[in-house]
């Protein structure tokens, strides 16, 4: 397996950013929506900067016949986003109180972006699954959103401790994403992006297209 950069890693916080000025959009009326994460975010998580868009519709169109893309959040408010980074460090610190601050942050990581470089807060990320034609959500192995502690790891794209199936439908989900441009988080299979400092990092482009930005909710 390939080396795993982790938000957390200096080289993703040193990728510069120049901010292309494309506004958030509400991608409801071209995506099917779900609305699990409403609560928290109070609607704003169905922004999307207008090239993330774009390129999700792209990939949709890739897609099987029969099968949808499952938009489930884009845009995360800063303070929704540290308030989570927070609450898990502060899980995993009450759970492993030997260790360093570092690691702490580190191992946060590969679940909540720090909120300093989070791509969600820029409109730059989306977390999304695949449904069928009736709108069921396939099998990919996981819950959306489960961390590597209660899912042995199988949160990891490339785990090997999901069923054949759930592997198939990871592959077909990459395959019109990656398409589309965007670049996967390897530690999170929904976790998808384009334009931000992660994206700019595994792509070789010279820097980022969007910064963190503020947006209120509807």
């Amino acid at each position: 397996m390939s080396e795993i950069i982790l938000m957390s890693d200096a080289r993703v916080a040193a990728v510069p950013v120049e901010e292309n000025g494309e506004p958030l959009v509400d991608v409801s009326a071209r995506l099917r929506v779900d609305d699990r994460k409403h609560e928290d975010s109070g609607g704003a998580e169905v922004f999307l900067r207008q090239g993330v868009l774009d390129r999700l519709l792209r990939a949709q169109a890739l897609l099987p016949d029969g099968l949808r893309l499952l938009f489930v959040e884009g845009y995360r408010p800063p303070a929704l986003q540290r308030h989570y980074f927070e609450t898990y460090a502060d899980g995993l610190r009450a759970a492993r109180p030997d260790w360093s601050a570092d690691r702490i942050r580190s191992a946060a990581s590969r679940y909540v972006s720090p909120p300093e470089i989070a791509p969600h807060s820029a409109g730059a990320a989306v977390d999304l699954t695949l449904t069928d034609a009736d709108g069921h959500e396939l099998d990919l192995g996981t819950a959306m959103n489960a961390n590597p502690e209660e899912s042995d790891g199988a949160c990891y794209t490339g785990a090997g401790n999901i069923t054949g199936q759930a592997k198939a439908n990871r592959a077909v989900l990459g395959e019109a994403l990656s398409a589309a441009g965007l670049v996967n988080y390897p530690t999170e299979w929904w976790h998808w992006s384009y334009g931000d400092r992660y994206w700019a990092l595994q792509t070789g482009a010279p820097a980022a297209l969007y910064a963190a930005k503020e947006h209120e909710s509807r």
